[in-house]
């Protein structure tokens, strides 16, 4: 337990002529920043768990950086850093490390940790080009150009290829796990990831993403790894790692993953694929065709189940609602890849048939425990594509995944740190004390299994009461009426005006992102506004970059602009938020969640949905203000902000600014 937030051997790296004030020039003292250094190095001195709640420009990467750097010293442990983005990713390991190596009298090595997936097997595709269009053949110039760079290349690695390849291209080419041959493989000694896997070994820190490091939790748990072992976790960005953690410990089956198997082994359109000269595959051919056959009458039976089911259950499904005609067809493929591989004279078309092999059993694994739903505590539903023939998916997640990530996470590591600028409800006032803070942290807690901890709650140092205008709407329809669209399209464009641009629209369903877009397109080109919108030809980071690029843009976004997303300095001078962040209740993994908390006697509303949109809704309203010289407005759209009695628990969870009511 925190008692006094102090740890002198850490202040005087943050001190006015300290380390980083005599080597950084841009280098400003903050005391949030120390009483969070100090924290974090109690922790991992101590061996306990620590929340923090670190608000904007406390500058929470060497607050943790030098804490976990002066740790080695102590207890010579590799420190596991997680993140959310890449762009935070990006911070770490090219700026902020880089900097404290050239500063901290410690030496250390740190490392980036990548999956597999994002390095070249040079085995792969050497086997890819020596069957080269017979078996590639939309993507035969895509495999030479990657074997040009593969002779120049330092890393192998995805991010160092100077060319975007196309997902079939990388696809054929990557490194993986199942089909392996390890040290018996001709280019052992030049592999790739096994280089970067040795690299790791020796680093001192890790930086890896939440997604890597669920994935090496729960293959650790099993007795495998993609990491190496380290003692500390600490984890930046930590609001995230419920919606990470619950993609993990669930199962995701579509129509499209079933039809890539089939395709990479036998296309019947264009007579490519593993199989397709293969003299001993002719039973395997046949098989895939059964499978797909197959596959096509079970996705038919899923989508017509839920045409019929979905306005009832919301597309929530139960055991057996559809029969199981596929799993049986596609073990008995599995079986015969199996015995192809056995019998091939190819070393290399060996362990390609091997993979699909593999790839084969795990999907009807997923398919027979989604039918008869084997995973305890899971809410299964079917989420069908908007179109006719569009992808099928299956899905399921814990009702609460506090019990997997307390099983492979804090009840393994010596000690693991959270942090972030949302992880409370509650208001931005400081705690210094796990008894004034710890309550504040208690729906994160009961979300992720966390039982013992530390809390520390810091506010940011900026001065929003100068910097933020916060306007909300009053009398607007509700957000969820027929007449809102109307209403809010025209809020937007006042507030647009504003600030002439440079504006963040954050919605929270697309429908209602196209409905308003609809209303406003033409009115943001007449006066020659760039207008975004999320969902149309780019992905977000495109969008970005297009909006940063001209200083009149409106970019409307939905859930991954909430946060994440940073755009510093005039060119973001507007954030409005149409709607208050609540998940749409009739989704079936909130609606098993609102059930399951009603079943064990609780509040639903306040234990879970209001909690979960405060803390998206302080997300939203952080995308604003990002340094000490940024400026502007945020404008609620949502009425039941100040109209309603929980309205207030928004308000007091933000930084107190200006607010400006605006009624009729």
């Amino acid at each position: 337990m925190i008692r006094l937030n102090t740890s002198p051997e850490i202040e005087h790296y943050f001190e006015n002529d300290g380390l980083l004030a005599r080597a950084l020039p841009k280098f400003e003292p903050r005391a949030q920043q120390v009483r969070m250094a100090c924290a974090v190095y109690q922790a991992l001195l101590n061996g306990r768990c620590l929340v923090v709640e670190a608000g904007t420009g406390i500058g929470k990467s060497f607050a943790y950086l030098i804490p976990a750097i002066h740790n080695l010293t102590k207890s010579g442990g590799k420190t596991l850093i997680s993140t959310f983005t890449i762009t935070l990713q990006e911070q770490l390991i090219n700026k902020d490390i880089p900097a404290l190596a050239k500063v901290l009298p410690q030496s250390f090595s740190a490392k980036l940790a990548k999956g597999r997936a994002n390095y070249l097997c040079l085995r792969r595709l050497k086997f890819a080009l020596r069957r080269g269009r017979s078996l590639f053949t939309r993507i035969a110039d895509e495999l030479e150009e990657i074997n040009r760079w593969s002779g120049r290349t330092g890393d192998g690695s995805l991010s160092d290829l100077p060319c975007v390849p196309s997902a079939e291209a990388w696809d054929a080419v990557r490194s993986e796990h199942g089909n392996c041959p390890a040290a018996r493989c001709s280019h052992f000694k030049d592999c790739f990831w096994r280089k970067a896997r040795r690299q790791l070994d020796t680093a001192d820190i890790i930086i890896a993403n939440h997604a890597l490091m669920f994935s090496d939790l729960v293959l650790k748990n099993q007795g495998h790894s993609l990491l190496p072992e380290y003692n500390f976790v600490i984890i930046d960005e930590a609001h995230n790692i419920e919606t990470v953690a619950q993609d993990h410990f669930g199962i995701d089956i579509s129509n499209g993953r079933l039809g890539y198997l089939l395709d990479k082994l036998y296309n019947s359109r264009t007579k490519s694929g593993l199989l397709a000269y293969n003299k001993r595959a002719q039973r395997a051919v046949g098989l895939v065709e059964t499978v797909r056959t197959a596959g096509r009458r079970f996705f038919k039976n899923v989508r017509n189940w839920y045409e019929q089911n979905a306005q009832e259950t919301g597309g929530r499904c139960y055991s057996n609602f559809v029969d199981d005609n596929l799993s049986g067809h596609l073990k008995l493929l599995r079986t015969e890849l199996s015995s192809l591989a056995n019998k091939a004279d190819d070393t290399d078309e060996k362990y390609e048939t091997i993979r699909y092999a593999n790839l084969a059993a795990e999907l009807i694994v997923d398919l027979q425990n989604f039918i008869t739903q084997q995973l305890s505590e899971q809410v299964y539903w079917i989420e069908p594509g908007s179109r006719k023939g569009s992808a099928v998916r299956l899905k399921s997640a814990p009702l609460n995944v506090g019990e997997d990530v307390r099983r492979t996470l804090f009840n393994v590591y010596e000690s693991v740190v959270l942090t972030s600028a949302t992880l409370s409800c509650d208001g931005p006032r400081s705690c210094l004390r796990q008894e004034d803070a710890g309550s504040d942290f208690d729906f994160l807690a009961g979300r992720i299994g966390l039982e013992e901890f530390d809390g520390l709650k810091l506010g940011s140092p900026f001065d929003y009461q100068k910097q933020v205008t916060l306007y909300i709407e009053k009398d607007l329809p509700d957000p969820n009426g027929p007449d809102f669209i109307d209403s809010a399209a025209a809020a937007i464009q006042k507030y647009v005006e504003k600030t002439n641009g440079r504006a963040f629209v954050l919605f929270t369903s697309y429908e209602m992102l196209n409905k308003v877009a609809e209303k406003t397109a033409a009115w943001f080109g007449e006066r020659g506004f760039n207008f975004l919108c999320q969902g149309d030809r780019f992905d977000r980071g495109t969008l970005l970059k297009k909006f940063k690029a001209h200083d009149n843009s409106v970019l409307f976004g939905t859930d991954s602009f909430w946060q994440g997303v940073d755009v510093p300095g005039a060119a973001l001078s507007n954030v409005i938020i149409a709607k208050l962040p609540f998940a749409v209740p009739n989704h079936p993994l909130v609606a098993g969640r609102v059930e399951q908390i009603r079943q064990q006697g609780g509040n639903p509303f306040f234990e879970y949905q209001l909690p979960s949109a405060i803390i998206k809704f302080k997300q939203g309203f952080g995308r604003l203000i990002r340094n000490k010289t940024d400026t502007g407005i945020v404008a609620v759209l949502d009425g039941r902000i100040i109209n309603k009695r929980y309205g207030q628990r928004f308000l007091s969870s933000i930084p107190q600014c200006r607010i400006e009511v605006v009624a009729g």
